[in-house]
Protein backbone atom coordinates (compact mmCIF):
# COMPACT_ATOMS: atom_id res chain seq x y z
CA UNK A 1 0.00 0.00 0.00
CA UNK A 2 1.59 2.98 -1.04
CA UNK A 3 0.47 6.79 0.00
CA UNK A 4 -1.59 9.05 -2.66
CA UNK A 5 0.06 12.15 -1.17
CA UNK A 6 3.05 12.90 0.21
CA UNK A 7 3.18 16.20 2.56
CA UNK A 8 6.42 17.81 3.67
CA UNK A 9 8.52 20.91 4.84
CA UNK A 10 10.81 23.05 2.85
CA UNK A 11 13.61 20.76 3.76
CA UNK A 12 12.20 18.04 1.01
CA UNK A 13 11.54 20.40 -1.57
CA UNK A 14 14.49 18.52 -3.56
CA UNK A 15 13.84 18.36 -7.72
CA UNK A 16 15.24 14.39 -7.58
CA UNK A 17 12.85 13.60 -4.92
CA UNK A 18 10.05 14.88 -6.77
CA UNK A 19 10.94 13.34 -9.87
CA UNK A 20 11.12 10.30 -7.82
CA UNK A 21 7.58 10.65 -6.29
CA UNK A 22 6.31 11.56 -9.57
CA UNK A 23 7.32 8.17 -11.22
CA UNK A 24 5.97 6.24 -8.49
CA UNK A 25 3.02 8.45 -9.13
CA UNK A 26 2.65 9.84 -5.51
CA UNK A 27 1.25 13.52 -5.61
CA UNK A 28 3.34 16.26 -3.57
CA UNK A 29 2.58 18.69 -1.38
CA UNK A 30 5.81 20.44 -0.49
CA UNK A 31 6.56 23.92 0.06
CA UNK A 32 8.89 25.36 -1.57
CA UNK A 33 11.90 27.09 -0.54
CA UNK A 34 11.73 31.05 -0.93
CA UNK A 35 7.81 30.52 -2.29
CA UNK A 36 5.76 29.22 0.19
CA UNK A 37 4.86 29.38 3.94
CA UNK A 38 5.01 26.16 5.41
CA UNK A 39 2.41 27.49 7.96
CA UNK A 40 -0.08 26.67 5.54
CA UNK A 41 0.96 23.28 5.41
CA UNK A 42 1.14 22.51 9.06
CA UNK A 43 -2.78 21.43 9.76
CA UNK A 44 -1.57 18.35 8.06
CA UNK A 45 1.70 18.00 8.90
CA UNK A 46 1.19 18.24 12.63
CA UNK A 47 -0.64 15.02 12.64
CA UNK A 48 2.38 13.10 11.95
CA UNK A 49 4.28 14.83 14.49
CA UNK A 50 1.93 14.64 16.87
CA UNK A 51 1.74 10.72 16.02
CA UNK A 52 5.69 10.14 16.02
CA UNK A 53 6.12 12.22 19.03
CA UNK A 54 2.87 9.62 21.03
CA UNK A 55 4.85 6.49 19.27
CA UNK A 56 8.15 7.43 20.49
CA UNK A 57 7.00 6.82 24.72
CA UNK A 58 7.51 3.68 23.25
CA UNK A 59 10.93 2.75 24.49
CA UNK A 60 10.73 -0.56 22.70
CA UNK A 61 10.37 1.57 19.29
CA UNK A 62 12.71 4.50 20.02
CA UNK A 63 15.83 2.16 19.37
CA UNK A 64 14.85 -0.20 16.79
CA UNK A 65 15.74 -3.65 18.83
CA UNK A 66 14.04 -5.66 16.45
CA UNK A 67 16.03 -7.21 13.71
CA UNK A 68 13.01 -8.53 11.75
CA UNK A 69 11.00 -6.03 10.08
CA UNK A 70 7.57 -7.93 10.75
CA UNK A 71 8.59 -7.89 14.95
CA UNK A 72 8.94 -4.35 14.48
CA UNK A 73 5.67 -3.70 12.50
CA UNK A 74 3.76 -5.59 15.28
CA UNK A 75 5.02 -3.50 17.95
CA UNK A 76 4.52 -0.39 16.34
CA UNK A 77 0.69 -1.74 15.52
CA UNK A 78 0.69 -2.61 19.53
CA UNK A 79 2.27 1.17 20.21
CA UNK A 80 -0.30 2.73 17.74
CA UNK A 81 -3.53 0.89 18.93
CA UNK A 82 -2.44 1.52 22.80
CA UNK A 83 -2.02 5.12 21.08
CA UNK A 84 -5.70 5.54 19.91
CA UNK A 85 -7.53 3.48 23.36
CA UNK A 86 -5.78 6.18 25.82
CA UNK A 87 -6.99 9.17 23.52
CA UNK A 88 -10.82 7.15 22.86
CA UNK A 89 -10.81 7.11 27.02
CA UNK A 90 -9.32 10.35 27.31
CA UNK A 91 -11.95 11.91 24.64
CA UNK A 92 -14.65 9.70 26.17
CA UNK A 93 -14.73 10.58 29.98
Amino acid sequence: MKPQRLHADKAYDIPHLRKWLRGKRIGVRIARKGIESSERLGRRRWVIERTMSWLSGYRRLSPRYERDPRNYLAFLGLAAAICCYKRLIRLTT
